[in-house]
């Protein structure tokens, strides 16, 4: 049973042509939209890819980049078609052209929708990817003398003060790994020595973090030393100090501003989905009907899925049942 059946004259359907027309090229500009979120997605990955353990996360802008790239040529294909079916002399050559079209808005918009839920399914992995980044630019904090990881310390204290967080999960982590390097320990103070002996991995910890975990909110000079020993320090008690250090962690920290970027991309993506429509035309000289489905939903479905099945099979003009069907938009 068709949904929405409508009866268009010939005048009617040049000037819904027209209209298809317009919504094409509003369509080529959500193609640009598309790619230029895919670039800004891409650009926002790359900036902090020193504290990501791969770059696996990249497919996320590329398919949008990818498929907005598509959907200018898919949309503006659709507002030449539309345009020139105006003219009765000029619909006959687009009859050719018209399934596999169909058939790739069908694909297309199937992939904006795979690129919307992918920016609200990317989460899990890009927490995973942000733990282990962060673990390793931790553990490399120190080596400012070492090529390839000398510009991380700088990135880590960046990163901290631009996001007011503090280690991976939270402060403590810098507790578990050796931020000071040893160029810059007193070999022949037996405090050091005696800290490194007291490591089985001979690292020099200490309940101290850098000095971009201090909060700027803090009342008083901030204290990175000995931070849980109260008695190191005047009227100072570490259990209850909520403005000395950054207590929210960098991994959520970031995780919150990726988070907050997708869902942003996935609504506007998902936005732009809703506003793809699928064009066919019809007998270019006829009173004919149209709809906005010409079955039910699910038998609909049925029958797109049908084509896109079959798209490797050879199309015969004189039996596409679209032939002598009517403009309409989905």
């Amino acid at each position: 049973m068709a949904v929405g059946k409508v009866t268009f004259t010939k005048a009617e359907r040049e000037k819904l042509a027209q209209l298809l027309w317009l919504l094409n090229w509003i369509s080529v500009l959500t193609g640009v939209i598309l790619f230029s979120l895919g670039l800004f997605l891409r650009v926002e990955i790359q900036k902090r890819q020193e504290v990501m353990s791969d770059q696996e996360i990249l497919y996320v802008p590329h398919m949008l980049i990818t498929t907005g790239l598509v959907a200018c040529c898919i949309n503006f294909l659709g507002g030449k078609i539309c345009y020139e079916c105006t003219d009765t002399s000029k619909f006959l050559r687009w009859k050719l052209v018209l399934l596999p079209y169909i058939v790739c808005t069908f694909f297309f918009t199937f992939c904006v929708l795979v690129g919307a839920l992918m920016c609200y399914s990317i989460r899990n992995q890009l927490e995973e990817s942000l733990f282990l980044g962060l673990r390793n630019a931790m553990r490399y904090y120190k080596d400012t003398d070492t090529p390839g990881r000398c510009f991380l310390k700088r990135t880590v204290d960046l990163l901290q003060m631009q996001f007011q967080c503090c280690g991976n999960a939270g402060y403590r982590d810098w507790f578990h790994v050796q931020w000071i390097s040893n160029r810059y320990l007193d070999m022949t103070s037996s405090d050091v020595r005696d800290r490194l002996r007291s490591n089985v991995e001979g690292k020099y910890l200490m309940d101290g973090v850098p000095f971009s975990c201090c909060s700027t909110l803090s009342p008083r000079p901030c204290i990175q030393q000995q931070v849980t020993n109260n008695s190191a320090h005047y009227n100072y008690r570490h259990q209850t100090e909520q403005l000395n250090l950054w207590r929210r962690g960098c991994r959520q920290a970031l995780l919150d501003h990726y988070t907050s970027i997708m869902r942003s991309i996935g609504l506007i993506v998902l936005l732009i989905w809703l506003f793809e429509n699928v064009l066919r035309l019809g007998n270019p000289d006829c009173e004919s009907d149209g709809w906005i489905l010409e079955n039910s939903l699910a038998e609909t479905a049925r029958s797109n899925f049908n084509i896109i099945k079959n798209l490797g099979k050879c199309y015969q003009v004189d039996d596409d049942p679209n032939i002598n069907a009517s403009p309409l938009s989905a």
